[in-house]
């Protein structure tokens, strides 16, 4: 079966999809094959246009007041023995991306996506292909930006290409109209560009510290007397202490509250973050007991901790612990899609039952403390221990 005639409405929206598509490339004049665009117009046979005149005539019309860049349709004549000679429109041929962002309704983000790409390549100094061939990806950024902020996104990758390792901290930045924190919320956007203008692989800033929290719950451990520390991840791991038990808790008010513990520091998980734990070498001695969230992404962080060669036994994260605080639970918004190869059977048979009672959780917060603290206690006394890496044996959990 034929297609029928292609209406204006659906030239304009092919025309659309073409422009989103390609003006990244168009303006950044990496590619301008002639034709842009040729739409066949499919106009009707002569049966279709006896079975309905009216229909065949307002389409011819339609094309004959097409707005936009009328020459761009071709037209052509039509010999019907029962009709006579008529002249139809045959073909909307775009040979310019200008054109195609007119038909598009595109013309002004066109006007402006062209001019700014012309600005930043006028602002590199020599080879600008690199740049060129960079644009195509940051286009929706560049455009969406309002002009005081082009205009400061220039000035920053201009002050960036004569300071190339000034080793300020981003907040630092001395440059005119631009506050403290814009360059660290465009800052994909700042790198991007800064990297294919002068091949600089970063922004040649100090980066912050990585700050790990920690709390000593025996004093003996404790340098210098301290008993809760937020220091850089480095500082920690040197330092020349061997703690019997290391506590990792997703929950920094758990973490606070945690009591005196004989032998035992407490980590702050903060989440993803939790594989700095890999990089403390007295960690690796320790018994590692990890307590996070009853959800499908305190698994995934769990796993994410063994991944990094921590030997870590989860604590109040079974099927026991769910069962006794199930109105406690609530529903998680959106589960981990991980994969998951460092989870015991015991581990992976209650993340399945969290599936099937329906993306449920149990908050680490939500589990009466002196329970929790009993259990975390018994944990650590027990001579258990869970073995990092795929194929695990299940491991007793503890509920006191």
């Amino acid at each position: 079966m034929s297609p029928g005639p292609v209406t204006p409405d659906a030239a304009r929206a092919a025309a659309r999809t073409k422009y989103d598509r390609h003006a990244g490339t168009w303006a950044a004049a990496l590619s301008l094959d002639t034709p842009l665009l040729s739409i066949p117009l499919h106009s009707p046979t002569e049966r279709a246009a006896l079975a309905d005149q009216g229909a065949a005539i307002g389409w011819v019309r339609s094309w004959s007041a097409f707005a936009v860049a009328p020459y761009a349709v071709a037209w052509g004549e039509r010999r019907w023995a029962n009709l006579g000679t008529q002249r139809v429109p045959e073909r909307l041929v775009l040979d310019s991306p200008s054109l195609v962002a007119h038909v598009a309704g595109r013309a002004a983000h066109w006007t402006r996506l062209t001019e700014r790409f012309a600005r930043l390549l006028a602002a590199v100094p020599g080879d600008t292909s690199a740049l060129s061939a960079a644009l195509p990806r940051v286009a929706k950024d560049v455009v969406a930006l309002d002009e005081p902020d082009f205009t400061r996104l220039l000035g920053v990758l201009d002050w960036l290409a004569g300071h190339p390792a000034s080793g300020m901290f981003i907040r630092q930045l001395p440059i005119r109209g631009v506050d403290s924190k814009w360059v660290g919320s465009h800052r994909t956007l700042v790198q991007r560009l800064h990297l294919a203008a002068s091949g600089h692989p970063d922004l040649g800033l100090a980066a912050k510290p990585d700050l790990v929290r920690m709390r000593f719950l025996d004093p003996a451990l404790a340098p210098g007397g301290l008993s809760d520390v937020s220091a850089p991840l480095a500082e920690l791991a040197a330092l020349d202490i061997s703690p019997g038990t290391v506590f990792v808790l997703e929950n920094l008010e758990t973490v606070l509250a945690m009591p005196p513990f004989p032998g035992a520091v407490v980590v702050h998980g903060s989440g993803y973050a939790v594989e700095r734990l890999g990089r403390m070498p007295w960690a690796r001695t320790a018994q590692v007991i990890y307590w996070g969230d009853l959800d499908s992404h305190g698994f995934a962080i769990l796993n994410r901790l063994r991944s990094h060669g921590v030997t870590a036994r989860s604590v109040l994260m079974d099927i026991q612990t769910l069962d006794a605080y199930a109105d406690l639970c609530v529903m998680e918004p959106v589960p981990s899609t991980a994969r998951l190869v460092y989870l015991t059977a015991a581990e992976l048979e209650t993340l399945q039952v969290l599936a099937e009672r329906g993306n449920t959780r149990l908050e680490q917060e939500r589990i009466p403390w002196e329970r929790a603290v009993a259990t975390l206690s018994r944990a650590a006394g027990s001579a258990e221990r869970t073995v990092a890496g795929p194929g695990n044996t299940p491991e007793t959990q503890l509920l006191e």
